[in-house]
């Protein structure tokens, strides 16, 4: 005789059938109305993982790993970043000295006297409009020009 599945969010054995997902039977907790599936395989097997470490370790990128083993870029990265934390400890500054980069290019441009250009600011208006052609133009000089 068979016997339904435990819940695994509550461990009621109070369970029912609740239909299938691909070819999976999928069961409701009546306790908790917690949907599952017993037999549900979830991720990948550790020896997959191992190669994508190792292959990161090669040189390859998260990327390309993705590809070859066929999962989600970030699921590279998380078994890449959990392997760091297990066998790597993160060194500690030897000493007291403070390391501050400035932005070289901020700098480079604060002391800039002018802002853009040189020389006057110059306006060109066709005088043709209707065919597009710019030759014959109106030349304005805009520094220091006022409408009034």
């Amino acid at each position: 005789m068979k016997q339904n599945p435990v819940c695994k969010k509550c461990g009621s054995t109070q369970v029912v059938k609740a239909g299938k997902i691909n070819g999976n039977q999928r069961y409701k907790c009546k306790a908790c109305n917690c949907q599952f599936q017993p037999n549900r395989r979830k991720g990948k097997p550790e020896s997959t993982k191992r190669l994508a470490v190792l292959l990161y370790l090669c040189g390859l990128s998260m990327r390309t790993i993705a590809k070859i083993v066929r999962t989600d870029l970030h699921a590279v990265y998380r078994w890449i970043k959990r392997f760091a934390e297990e066998n790597y400890e993160k060194p500690e500054p030897k000493s007291e000295a403070v390391v501050v980069e400035l932005d070289e290019m901020w700098h480079f441009i604060r002391s800039k006297k002018t802002n853009s250009g040189y020389g006057r600011l110059i306006a060109a208006i066709p005088v043709n409009l209707s065919t597009g052609s710019v030759e014959g133009e109106i030349m304005l000089h805009l520094q220091g020009f006022t409408s009034v």
